[in-house]
Formats: structure tokens, sequence, C-alpha cells
């Protein structure tokens, strides 16, 4: 069952799989630049890992994946037991997918209408959008099948080739949130291809975010980088028009690029790029929402506390986190800067602010929240400092049980 080990710590995680590959403490140490004193207190929970290279270092070294250290996603459950992610799963691996000459002929019954596949896209977007997670999944196996028959027929042009690369989109990034970073991958590269076919350079320039998320999911910053500069070079046209939809995009793909530099510890990276972003909110002039983006000002100041919680700038986020009015976004943006926050908080001890931000972000997204490995593994810190009478520990142990990290 997906989910099993979630009880264990990072600390944890990263002994298991260290004495599964046989290496000493002092050994992976030297292979991560650490002291063995820095490793041992890593693995017995005295001490913290607070950015993401890091992990991905020790990932690395081990010869397991950054998933693998931050724990496996849990069975996605809503309020009514859904949890099609092994269906999503059987439609990315359809058979048919592999090659259309030897299957071609085989179609059975008309292709779906294109409009109304595309309008189920949308439906699905904006599911995912205000954080109802369950419901997109749910969509997302029939919408996926529909696609790739769309862009195999060819009596649609480029459209159903741009409306397969929108569904693969939202099934990467709806994977990336609830921890499926092998199937991120997978529907990652069907929008890029999808894309290609489309002719338009704001679907590709849209497909590329979704292989940016998938690519950021397994710690490969630097390939991230890379696509995100390449897409961008794409909306050059668009944007000297003042497109507001090529603007909104070309200012998503700096904030994911600058999420990878702070996660690689790049600091003069981020700062360029974060400007560049907000060079781009401040020409589109208002918080929009072109291409399900959530671009403007404020999503760009999101980001600057993101990076500076990747770049340990623990202090700048608990003072000007809070005063970021993140209302004006979509839910998974709002909930995403919750968890960031609770996550400063942690850091700093300040457990009574952290639990809050949690349960807040909770009321809005339950699925958001307890899919999340980042939460789990705040919970799983604060309940094991917590005294177990008194003050919030009920409340706490509540929460650490609904997000599976204590059995």
């Amino acid at each position: 069952m997906r989910g099993a080990g979630d009880h264990l710590s990072i600390g944890e995680r990263v002994a298991f799989y260290r004495a599964r590959r046989g290496l000493t403490q002092a050994v992976l140490a030297s292979l991560v630049g650490r002291s063995e004193d820095w490793l041992s207190k890593i693995e017995r929970g005295e001490r913290e890992i607070r950015r993401l290279d890091v992990l991905a270092e020790l990932a690395s070294a081990l010869r397991v994946s950054l998933g693998d250290l931050l724990g496996q996603p849990v069975l996605l459950e809503d309020d009514h037991q859904h949890d099609d992610v092994p269906a999503i799963r059987d439609a990315l691996m359809e058979p048919r997918r592999l090659s259309r000459v030897l299957f071609a002929g085989q179609e059975t019954g008309r292709p779906p209408d294109f409009r109304q596949i595309a309008s189920l896209t949308e439906g699905a977007w904006n599911h995912y959008q205000e954080g109802r997670i369950g419901r997109t999944v749910e969509m997302l196996p029939g919408l996926i099948r529909a696609a790739q028959t769309l862009e195999a027929d060819r009596a649609n042009g480029g459209q159903g080739a741009a409306i397969s690369a929108r569904v693969h989109h939202l099934a990467a990034t709806t994977l990336t949130k609830i921890g499926e970073s092998d199937l991120s991958w997978i529907a990652a590269e069907r929008s890029m291809n999808a894309a290609d076919n489309s002719d338009d350079p704001l679907v590709l320039a849209s497909a590329a975010r979704a292989g940016t998320h998938a690519l950021l999911a397994v710690g490969r910053y630097d390939d991230a980088i890379q696509l995100g500069r390449t897409a961008r070079s794409w909306l050059t046209d668009r944007v000297r028009e003042m497109d507001p939809a090529a603007l909104s995009l070309l200012g998503m793909l700096d904030l994911r690029m600058a999420t990878a530099a702070a996660r690689r510890g790049d600091r003069a990276a981020v700062a360029e790029l974060l400007d560049s972003a907000e060079s781009a909110a401040d020409r589109l002039g208002e918080d929009a929402n072109y291409w399900q983006t959530s671009f403007g000002r404020t999503n760009v100041m999101l980001h600057r506390i993101s990076s500076a919680l990747d770049l340990g700038d623990i202090a700048f986020v608990t003072e000007h986190g809070p005063r970021v009015d993140s209302s004006v976004l979509p839910t998974v943006r709002q909930v995403a800067h919750g968890i960031d926050l609770a996550r400063a908080h942690s850091y700093a001890a300040q457990d009574d602010e952290a639990i809050t931000e949690l349960l807040t972000a909770e009321e809005k997204s339950p699925q958001l929240v307890r899919h999340n490995p980042a939460v789990r593994e705040i919970v799983r810190d604060i309940h094991r400092r917590t005294p177990s009478t008194g003050g919030r520990s009920s409340e706490i142990l509540a929460l650490a049980e609904r997000c599976r990290a204590v059995q």
C-alpha cells in the first residue's frame, strides 16, 4: 500500500537507506561534505534538514529519489473515499500510447467532441485550483483517455493536441501535489509532446510549466532552469505585443526557475528571476489567472517568501509572510503559502503558530494538507516535542493522525 513507512522521520529514512547501502555515517557524511556528528544528529532527530538542496545531495549519495527521503504519498481519500490514482496510472500507461502505427485502425466509435473535452478540462482545472484534489483526480482518467483520442484525430488539427497538452499538464501538476513524482514526469512528458504538435507557443510554454513542476519534484533543479529558460524564449514575440496570457506564462516560468534556483542555493539567480517576474507582473497590472497561472504581484511575493524559506532565511519568512494577503489567489496557492508559513514557524520553534497555520490551511483544502510530505514532517516534529498532556497536545495528535504522521 502506498504510504507504508510514512511514520518514519526524514532522519530515520536517511539511516534506513544508509544501512541498506552498507555505508557508515562517516562515509555518507563525507559524500555530502558534512561531518559525521552532523549526520548522527540528523538520523537521531536532534537536527533538522531545512534545505531541499541538502536533501537532494543525500538522496543522490544514497541512490534514492528525493521522494524516498521525503516520504511516499498516502492513499488519496476525500469525503467520498475516492482514490483514483491507479486509474490515472492505467490511463497514462495505455498500450495504444506506445505506437500509433501498431494500433492504427483499432479505434472504435466516434472521437469525443473536442469542445466538450475542452470545457471539462477547464472544469477540472478549476477543481484543482480550489483545492478539490479528489474531484480532479476522479476526472483525470477519463480526460486523459479522451485527450489521447483527440490528439490522434488529425481532423481537429492542432486543437486536439492543445487540449491533450492541457489535460496532461493538469495531470502532472496534480500528481506532483500528492507526491506521485514518477507519474508526474510521465504526464509532463506527454504534455510537452502534445504541445509540440499544437503549433501554439502559449500551449508549449504552459506545458513547460508542467515539466518544471515534475523536475522540481525529483530534485533536478538545473534541468528545471534549463527547461524554463528555453521555454521562455518562445514567448518573446507575444510578450512584445503585451499579450496578458504570454506575460503571465513568462512570469510563472520565472517563478518556477526561481524556486529551482532557491533549492540549489543560488541567491543571485533567485534575485534576478524574482525581479524579472515582478517586472512582468507590473506590466500585467493585476492579479490574474490566465492559463490557470494565478500570476500577478501577489504570487510574486508568495514566491519571494517560499524562496527565502528554501534559502534558510527563516526570520524573513516569519516576519513578512503573515503580512501577505493571499486571499485574492485560488485556494491551492493560499494553502501552499500557509504550509510555507507553518514550516518557517516550526523551524523557529513557534509551534502554536505553525499548528494554527496548518489548521487554517486544512479547513480550505484537507487533501492538499494531509497529503503533503512537508506537512507530515512538520506535524511529526511538533508532536514529538509536545508534552503528552495539556496545551494543544490532543489537537496536535489529531492532526498528526489525519496526516498519517504517526501510527
